[in-house]
């Protein structure tokens, strides 16, 4: 019998991300994303809306790079990744559990939405022209890989002309 254990998230950060190294010196990123509905109240015709949030956590050394440089309290992101469940113990010695969408080699993907312009600002002046050209987007794959290209300046095939 197959499993499948994938997340997917549409939301706005509440917050700038959270960078720290692990023992081993690896860069690791936490974000908080809001995701929010909302509906008509039938009975009385009002508008309600409901936000939950979602910790991630970016073990992913490239997408944490990315995620501190490019993003910002209020960024809208497209993230996917795995559900996982770690138990820790509070100060008191009672168990806790926390509940995050973590990103990890090559499962997981972060995608920076919006207009560019809509964008808050990158860390510092330079990140922009340093880390990215005018044909690279926020998108960014799995795999960590090096260039980040915008998906609306792809080359698109058109069938040679007919005469």
């Amino acid at each position: 019998m197959s499993s499948l254990n994938r997340a997917s998230l549409i939301g706005n950060l509440g917050a700038d991300p959270e960078i720290r190294r692990t023992g081993a010196g690896a860069k690791v990123a936490s974000l908080r994303i809001a995701t929010s509905e909302s509906w008509k109240d039938k009975a009385s015709g009002e508008r309600k809306e409901r936000t939950e949030w979602h910790s991630v956590v970016i073990f992913n050394e490239n997408l944490a790079e990315i995620a501190e440089k490019y993003l910002r309290k209020g960024s809208k992101v497209f993230v996917e990744g795995q559900i996982q469940t770690r138990k820790w113990q509070a100060n008191d010695g009672s168990d806790r559990w926390s509940t995050e969408i973590v990103l990890r080699g090559f499962a997981g993907q972060i995608v920076m939405l919006g207009q560019r312009g809509d964008r808050p600002p990158p860390a510092s002046e330079d990140d922009y022209g340093a880390a990215r050209t005018s044909t690279q987007s926020a998108a960014a794959p799995a795999s960590g890989g090096g260039t980040y290209r915008d998906p609306m300046d792809d080359d698109i095939p058109f069938a040679p002309e007919v005469r």
